[in-house]
């Protein structure tokens, strides 16, 4: 289970990363979202993978560890924040420089005048 789990976080790293270098800003924003649940899931199992532990105290003789969820909680309230910043961010730069790129200009590929 463990090595599904972090094959399941290497994945989500890796293809956030390979969004965030695209030259579009939508990819950009899929990429960082991405990397914002890879951070999830890592925050979430810093706290071990256990089945059938109690969540309060008292319930049984094994519980699962609270302070990782809570950092998860905190986690996805930045990460929808940031996402949020992001596309306004991003919408406004489409509306001041009429294209969605990412460092503002568009490639010229065969866009040569004649002379």
């Amino acid at each position: 289970m463990e090595l599904l789990y972090a094959a399941s976080v290497g994945l989500l790293v890796s293809c956030g990363v390979f969004l965030i270098l695209r030259s579009r800003t939508f990819p950009v924003v899929l990429g960082l979202t991405m990397l914002s649940y890879a951070v999830n899931l890592f925050l979430f199992s810093s706290g071990r993978l256990s089945l059938n532990s109690a969540v309060v105290l008292g319930q049984s003789s094994e519980y699962a560890d609270p302070l990782p969820q809570a950092f998860v909680l905190t986690a996805i309230v930045i990460g929808f924040a940031m996402t949020a910043f992001v596309v306004i961010l991003s919408i406004r730069a489409r509306a001041d420089l009429g294209n969605d790129h990412v460092n503002g200009h568009v490639p010229e590929i065969n866009n040569k005048r004649k002379v």
